[in-house]
């Protein structure tokens, strides 16, 4: 499961001026400006890398790539020592911005990467995951937010109207992030209850009927919670086979819990039942042993035998439907954010 993520820039000027020389505060301005645009496209890219390539060298590339815009657009701003005639407020807003957002883009990066190791263990370490990885956007969010006033505060001061463009690289950042958060949306209701599937599984493998029981029942508990849910989502535009797919995945976790499971819970304790028969009778001498307690190991023996036939076939079955529910819902995801998270 791949999980995205995404640090928002949002440039609300877009400047094309190219002279160094600041004479007026609209030269200053756009120089600024110029450089925040490098990063944006780098940051695009990263974008991009994540949306529609598999390769974690290539994702990683253009990571490096979107820190060394930074770095080197801090450097530039960093140089302009005297600002726009010794006002420096601007300029140092900027290079807060960029400097908070090297370090969560490099370090804390590095932080959510390891969590996102560990995050498929359960549903809490995954919230956790996730949580901590927002949580680091909207930080960066926040510190631009403090940049986008600076300017305001700039441009107020020297007399510059400024107008609030949406460029065609700002729409495409502003529809990732969306795709991003639906897909995110949905994919914590599924897997709340794949992860209690796989619980119930390693309980049903070490034949612990408690612990079978008490995740079937949490099973059927999600499944009918992300359910009620799904009611309420709507469609991603007129896409909506991300609530199509999640919501046949929790009806076939419901019908797991609810008809394999006892299935399952049948069979260990006529099994348990038979192999305590088994060690009764091996543990008596031929004499000590009664007509009616062979009569009804043999009848055992036969019906155990059944009861295997019947179990190993049920066991088949649900093994290939669980495998085309996931791998369904992991494929439509990936569709799903590689069709409308825009291309370069």
């Amino acid at each position: 499961m791949k999980f995205k993520l995404l640090f928002a820039f949002i440039f609300l000027i877009s400047l094309n001026l190219s002279a160094q020389e600041f004479k007026t505060p609209v030269d200053y301005l756009a120089y600024i400006g110029k450089e925040q645009g490098n990063i944006s496209k780098s940051m695009w890219k990263y974008t991009s890398a994540v949306a529609h390539s598999k390769s974690a060298r290539k994702i990683d590339a253009t990571r490096k790539q979107l820190i060394k815009s930074i770095q080197t657009a801090s450097k530039k701003i960093s140089d302009l020592k005297a600002g726009y005639k010794d006002d420096l407020d601007y300029r140092n807003q900027v290079l807060d911005f960029l400097s908070i957002s090297e370090k969560n883009i490099n370090e804390e990066y590095d932080k959510i990467i390891d969590m996102q190791e560990v995050a498929e263990q359960s549903y809490d370490l995954m919230e956790a995951y996730i949580m901590t990885r927002d949580l680091v956007n909207k930080k960066i969010d926040a510190e631009y937010e403090k940049v986008s006033l600076a300017q305001k505060q700039f441009a107020l001061k020297y007399n510059i109207n400024l107008t609030e463009d949406t460029s065609e690289l700002g729409e495409k950042m502003k529809i990732s992030n969306e795709v991003f958060d639906y897909h995110t949306q949905l994919y914590l209701i599924f897997f709340k209850t794949n992860i209690t599937d796989l619980n119930l599984s390693v309980a049903i493998e070490k034949k612990d009927l408690g612990v079978i029981q008490q995740n079937a029942n949490a099973l059927l508990q999600y499944a009918d919670e992300g359910l009620e849910k799904l009611k309420t989502m709507k469609a991603f535009g007129n896409d909506n086979t991300m609530v199509i797919v999640t919501k046949k995945a929790l009806e076939y976790y419901k019908k797991q819990a609810q008809q394999y499971v006892p299935k399952v819970v049948d069979f260990l304790m006529f099994n348990e039942k038979f192999d305590n028969a088994r060690k009764s009778l091996e543990a008596k001498s031929d004499k000590d042993k009664t007509k009616e307690e062979v009569d009804n190991y043999n009848g055992m023996v036969k019906q155990i035998n059944k009861e295997i036939e019947n179990y190993n076939k049920a066991n088949s079955a649900n093994f290939q439907e669980k495998n085309m529910v996931i791998t369904n819902w992991n494929n439509t995801g990936d569709n799903f954010i590689s069709s409308h998270v825009p291309a370069d």
